[in-house]
C-alpha cells in the first residue's frame, strides 16, 4: 500500500512539473523570448533555425535557368600573333643574335630564320544582353584577338565585331548582327544579399549551356588577383568590387552569367581563386551595377568615359600597419584612408586632404577602397558627387566635380592607330633590309600630326621594335597601339626602337594619351 502511494505520488509530481514547463515556455513564445538551454541568455525575438516560425523555403532552379541558358554564348577568340606574357608580340620563334644584343645593332650577315607565326586559340562565355546583338563578356576572353566567334545555344554561329573593351574591370563589348536574340534582363546587384542562391550560367571546359548553384558568399571582394603582389600601383587602377559565390566556376566560365532565382543577371563571373586553375570553392563575378555602366560607355562613345576622384587610398585597417600612430588617432575603423593625390586631382581641388577617411559617396557606405572606386565608377566626368569624410573628430562633406584621366571633363573617344600615331608606313623591301643587314621593320614615308612628328621621328626612319616586338608589318604597330590604348592611362606608353639610313639605332617614347 505504502509503494502504491510514492508511486501515485511520483506521477502526480511529474504531471505538474510538465505542465509548468508548458505553460512557461508557453509565456516565453508569446512574449518573444528563447532562452538558451546551455547559458540561459535572454535573446528575445530570436529561434532556433529549425523553428516553425522560421520556414524552409524550396527554392526551384529551374525557370532561372531555362531564360539564362538561351541568351548565354560560347566565344572563341583567335589571334594571328601570340601574345605572351608581358604584352609581347611573338610572330614566330624569336632566335637569338648576338650581335645585336651585345652591339644594339643587328649582324649584318645574320638573318632569321622565318617562322610561320601560329595562331593563339581562347574559349570562354558571353551574356546577350539586347535583342540586337550586344553581348557583354570579360576583356581576357578576346584581349588581343584577331577574330571573335560567337556560337549561340541553338548553335547558329556569328563572327562579332568588338565594340569596346576595359581592362580596369575586366569587361568588353561584342556585337554580331541579328534580331530578335533571347535575352538576360539586368537585375539589381546591389540588392543582393549573402547567402541569397545564384546560378552561374556558361561554357566550362566547352561544356555548353551549363549551369551550376551556389550563395553568394560575400559582396565587395577585392585584391583577389595573384599578379598583383605588393604592386600598390596596380590595385589602385584596377576597380574590383566583386561577388564571390561557390557556384561552381571553371576555365570557359569566364564571361558568363550570374543570375538570381528569378532569372535576372546579377553579375558577369570573371574569376576564380585556385592554386590548381580549377574551382575549388571560390568564384567571383563583376556586379551588373558596374556592366551595366562600361557597356552603355563602349556602346555610346567606344570607350569606357572613366571619371576619377584622383585619390591614392587604402584600407583603413591598413594603416595599422604602415602607421600604427596614425591609426590610432583616427575615429573610424572603416572607409578609404587617402593617402596622397594625383597631380590635378579634382578632390584635392574640392578641399579634401591626406588623412581624411571617406566613409560615404552621395549617402552610400563606403567600408573600404573596393567600395569607393565601385561607387565612383557609376559616375562619368563631369558629374558631381558628395563625399562625406571623417577629419579627426569631425565630419566634414565636399562636392567633387569628377575629371576624366586627361583631367577634363570632356568625351574621351577612342582613336584609330594609323590616325593616332599620324603616319603612313609601308614594309622594307628586300633591297632596304640587304643594304642595313636587318630581316623586319617599316619604313615612315609620310607624315602628319601625330605622335610620331611630336616624338621626332623624320620620313626615313626604319621602326624595327615597338613595347619590345618585332615589327614586320604596319599591322603589327597598329595592334600594338590598339593594344596599348586599352590600358590605363599610366600604361599607355608605346617604347620604339628604330634605325636610319646611317645605320644608327634611335629610341623614342611615345605618350599615346591625348
Amino acid at each position: 500500500m505504502k509503494n502504491w502511494k510514492i508511486i501515485v505520488g511520483l506521477v502526480l509530481i511529474s504531471f505538474v512539473s510538465a505542465g509548468i514547463s508548458v505553460a512557461a515556455y508557453s509565456h516565453f513564445i508569446s512574449k518573444n523570448v528563447y532562452l538558451t538551454e546551455t547559458a540561459g541568455f535572454h535573446q528575445g525575438g530570436f529561434y532556433p533555425v529549425g523553428n516553425n516560425r522560421v520556414p524552409a523555403e524550396n527554392t526551384d532552379f529551374t525557370l532561372a535557368a531555362e531564360q539564362s541558358v538561351n541568351a548565354v554564348v560560347h566565344i572563341k577568340s583567335v589571334a594571328k600573333a601570340v601574345v605572351s606574357q608581358g604584352n609581347r608580340l611573338n610572330q614566330g620563334q624569336d632566335f637569338f643574335d648576338p650581335f645585336e644584343f651585345f652591339f644594339g645593332q643587328p649582324n649584318p650577315q645574320y638573318r632569321q630564320p622565318q617562322m610561320q607565326p601560329q595562331p593563339r586559340v581562347g574559349f570562354g562565355s558571353g551574356v546577350i544582353i539586347s535583342t540586337d546583338g550586344y553581348i557583354v563578356t570579360n576583356n581576357h576572353v578576346i584581349d588581343g584577338a584577331d577574330e571573335v566567334e560567337v556560337t549561340t545555344n541553338n548553335d547558329e554561329t556569328y563572327i562579332a565585331k568588338i565594340v569596346g573593351a576595359d581592362e580596369a574591370t575586366d569587361i568588353a563589348l561584342l556585337k554580331i548582327e541579328g534580331k530578335d536574340f533571347p535575352v538576360i534582363p539586368f537585375g539589381d546587384s546591389d540588392a543582393l544579399k549573402v547567402g541569397e542562391w545564384v546560378l552561374a550560367v556558361g561554357n566550362p571546359f566547352n561544356l555548353n549551356s551549363t549551369v551550376t548553384a551556389g550563395i553568394v558568399s560575400a559582396k565587395g571582394r577585392a585584391d583577389i588577383s595573384p599578379n598583383y603582389g605588393n604592386n600598390r600601383a596596380a590595385r589602385q587602377r584596377k576597380i574590383e568590387s566583386y561577388i564571390q559565390t561557390d557556384a561552381a566556376v571553371n576555365p570557359g566560365n569566364s564571361g558568363g552569367a550570374l543570375v538570381n532565382t528569378r532569372g535576372e543577371l546579377v553579375g558577369i563571373n570573371t574569376a576564380i581563386y585556385s592554386e590548381t586553375g580549377n574551382y575549388v570553392g571560390y568564384s567571383f563575378a563583376v556586379p551588373i551595377s558596374i556592366v551595366k555602366k562600361v557597356v552603355a560607355d563602349m556602346k555610346e562613345y567606344g570607350k569606357v568615359q572613366r571619371a576619377l576622384l584622383g585619390v591614392i587610398i587604402m584600407d583603413v585597417p591598413g594603416i595599422k600597419i604602415e602607421d600604427p600612430n596614425a591609426y590610432n588617432k583616427l575615429k573610424v575603423h572603416e572607409g578609404a584612408y587617402i593617402k596622397d593625390f594625383a597631380t590635378g586631382s579634382p578632390a584635392l581641388k574640392a578641399g579634401l586632404k591626406e588623412g581624411d577617411v571617406i566613409t560615404e559617396v552621395n549617402g552610400n557606405k563606403v567600408k573600404s577602397s573596393a567600395d569607393l572606386k565601385a561607387e565612383i565608377n557609376r559616375y562619368r566626368p563631369g558629374n558631381k558627387v558628395d563625399i562625406q569624410v571623417q577629419r579627426g573628430d569631425e565630419v566634414k562633406s565636399f562636392q567633387v566635380e569628377l575629371k576624366n584621366d586627361q583631367g577634363t571633363t570632356e568625351v574621351v573617344k577612342n582613336k584609330k592607330a594609323a590616325d593616332l600615331l599620324g603616319a603612313t608606313l609601308k614594309e622594307l623591301s628586300d633591297e632596304t633590309k640587304s643594304k642595313l643587314g636587318i630581316n623586319y621593320g617599316v619604313e615612315v614615308t609620310g607624315l602628319s600630326n601625330g605622335k610620331l612628328k611630336q616624338a621626332g621621328i623624320k620620313t626615313g626612319f626604319i621602326i624595327l621594335t615597338a613595347n619590345d616586338n618585332r615589327i614586320r608589318t604596319p599591322e603589327d604597330l597598329e595592334k600594338i597601339v590598339e593594344l596599348s590604348l586599352t590600358k590605363v592611362a599610366d600604361d599607355r606608353v608605346l617604347f620604339i626602337k628604330g634605325i636610319y639610313s646611317d645605320g644608327k639605332i634611335t629610341y623614342f617614347a611615345l605618350d599615346l594619351n591625348d
